[in-house]
């Protein structure tokens, strides 16, 4: 199926102009589709979903539990996505909330303070548990260190790598990635690849649903993404979108075309 895709998308892509680095996997068949899948690009906020993973390792391996809570700190606020940054320092939050926030809606505060609990080399852990071999983690969001180690960059095989690896149950353990993936099913950033899907809602009350995705976005000036795993009828397929040179919106119109051609070839198979 993703191999009858390839011409279109590539079509896409190329009269779109930017550069693009896409990674398809079914998880079915383990069929792929991919262009420029090692190209890394500056990771913005989908670096969030191994943040995450890092976050449930550690709380896996008894370091701290999820329903632990945190105070927030006036020197935890930081500008960007999120609402942590507007609330009163003083209050708590779970674990657990503060991970679903960073996730949700990309809430940069939440996530520095996910990468205070965890450190780096917890991230650097995950990412290497779950063959991210070309990219890289370095430095919180929204904050620049006065010696730049590096930037956080990822390729687009390095983040469906990731994904199958949540998909699948095979890191850390089959609750853990059952409960990340829960959270990224909950995604409130639906403006790139979902964006033309017909209503996922049937017309009867508790029916199935037409389809669902569990993902990431991530934008900063001219860099676009969007990464996750789009289940449709008995299907999964994991999609890693990244891109460089285009304004927001009209990254976010190709994707969505994308997005469109994956969900119609897949539905009619379903």
């Amino acid at each position: 199926m993703l191999s009858s895709l390839f011409a279109q998308i590539s079509s896409l892509t190329k009269d779109a102009g930017g550069e693009w680095g896409i990674f398809f996997e079914d998880l079915q068949t383990g069929e792929t589709l991919s262009i420029n899948e090692d190209q890394r690009f500056y990771a913005a906020s989908v670096i969030k979903v191994p943040i995450m993973t890092a976050v449930f390792a550690e709380a896996y391996a008894g370091k701290f539990a999820l329903e632990d809570k945190i105070k927030l700190r006036t020197e935890d606020l930081v500008g960007g996505a999120g609402v942590l940054q507007h609330m009163t320092p003083g209050t708590e939050f779970t674990i657990r909330d503060l991970v679903t926030l960073m996730i949700i809606q990309s809430d940069n505060t939440a996530t520095n303070m996910m990468i205070d609990l965890v450190g780096t080399e917890s991230i650097r852990n995950a990412m290497q548990k779950t063959e991210m071999t070309n990219s890289h983690f370095y430095n919180k969001l929204m904050v620049i260190p006065a010696e730049l180690e590096g930037y956080n960059e990822v390729t687009a095989q390095d983040m469906g790598s990731h994904l199958r690896y949540l998909a699948t149950g095979k890191v850390i353990s089959y609750d853990s990635c059952l409960k990340m993936v829960v959270i990224l099913k909950a995604q409130q950033h639906r403006d790139r690849i979902p964006f033309l899907l017909p209503d996922p809602d049937g017309d009867v009350i508790g029916m199935i649903p037409k389809w669902e995705f569990a993902n990431k976005t991530g934008s900063v000036t001219k860099i676009t993404h969007d990464v996750g795993i789009l289940y449709i009828g008995s299907h999964a397929i994991t999609l890693s979108i990244l891109n460089k040179g285009l304004e927001q919106k009209d990254a976010a119109n190709v994707m969505a075309q994308i997005g469109n051609l994956v969900y119609h070839g897949y539905s009619q198979k379903a």
